[in-house]
């Protein structure tokens, strides 16, 4: 899979010689020497990790964290030929610890939680589902409606009666009779 890229314009930094290390100048890799190295090898970094993870937006995920990390360590990179070592070693870490993830995500996924339903009740959940559906069709539109605010969306007779502007007693009357033709029709033969 080919992997697609920016590449950040490209200005020459100045990276600091031994001397300046040693006098102190620029302890460690500098910001600098960072964004050089950023310009000069994100490619070649983002094929590596393209090597060991699969999609695109990993691996750009990964070679950034390497980056930040590089950059939040920086001080203590004493060698500054010593950061594309580093930065490397990081995307490979990286690399590995987002393939543990997905894989620990895909053990967990694959079990079954010990309370779910096996495949033949599910499979009987839906017809009972559309076997409802279907019964609910059948009813007076008024009593479809008293029954779905009551039932489905958790109201109390007052709620339903002032939603659909209708008295109480209406709400009642409307919602016994159509839980009785429910029954019927979901007692019915098929």
């Amino acid at each position: 899979m080919p992997v697609i890229a920016p590449v950040p314009a490209a200005r020459p930094a100045r990276i600091p010689n031994q001397r300046e290390a040693e006098d102190g100048v620029a302890a460690g890799t500098t910001v600098d020497h960072l964004t050089e190295t950023y310009r000069a090898h994100y490619r070649s970094l983002l094929g590596l990790a393209a090597l060991l993870l699969d999609d695109t937006a990993s691996c750009e995920d990964v070679v950034q964290e390497a980056f930040i990390r590089v950059h939040s360590a920086r001080k203590r990179v004493r060698d500054p030929e010593k950061t594309l070592a580093y930065l490397r070693q990081t995307v490979v870490n990286l690399s590995r610890s987002a393939l543990r993830r997905r894989i620990l995500g895909l053990k967990l996924l694959s079990k079954p939680m010990p309370d779910m339903a096996s495949a033949e009740e599910g499979a009987y959940d839906q017809l009972e589902r559309d076997s409802l559906i279907k019964a609910m069709k059948g009813l007076q539109r008024r009593q479809r409606e008293v029954l779905v605010l009551r039932y489905f969306a958790d109201m109390t007779e007052a709620q339903v009666a002032e939603t659909l502007g209708i008295s109480l007693g209406s709400v009642k009357a409307y919602g016994s009779r159509g839980i009785a033709a429910l029954r019927l029709a979901m007692e019915a033969p098929v």
